[in-house]
């Protein structure tokens, strides 16, 4: 299945500054993982060191949260976007 993977801006200095990518995936971690592949600078900025999606990155597909459906098996069919949105931390200090 094609799929579209929309890379936020601060990541996009790891994917020669594309702002998506389209890949062929079945599933959500087929496509993170085909991403990973292309671009490898970008893993360590979406996995841990034991290969675990980081808990400060949300991955979408077609604006659901993965972590509401199957996760990293959640299935894709053609034309899904899948976006991925790091968290900020921070804010105003007293």
């Amino acid at each position: 299945m094609a799929v579209k993977v929309v890379i936020p801006t601060p990541l996009r200095q790891f994917t020669a500054k594309q702002e998506s990518v389209d890949l062929e995936a079945k599933t959500v971690g087929e496509a993170l993982n085909s991403l990973t592949s292309r671009y490898a600078d970008l893993r360590k900025h979406l996995y841990s060191e034991d290969g675990r999606l980081r808990s400060f990155v949300n991955v979408y597909v077609n604006d659901e949260d993965i972590r509401f459906l199957q996760k990293e098996k959640t299935a894709l069919t053609q034309g899904d976007t899948i976006s991925i949105v790091p968290s900020i931390a921070g804010g105003a200090g007293r």
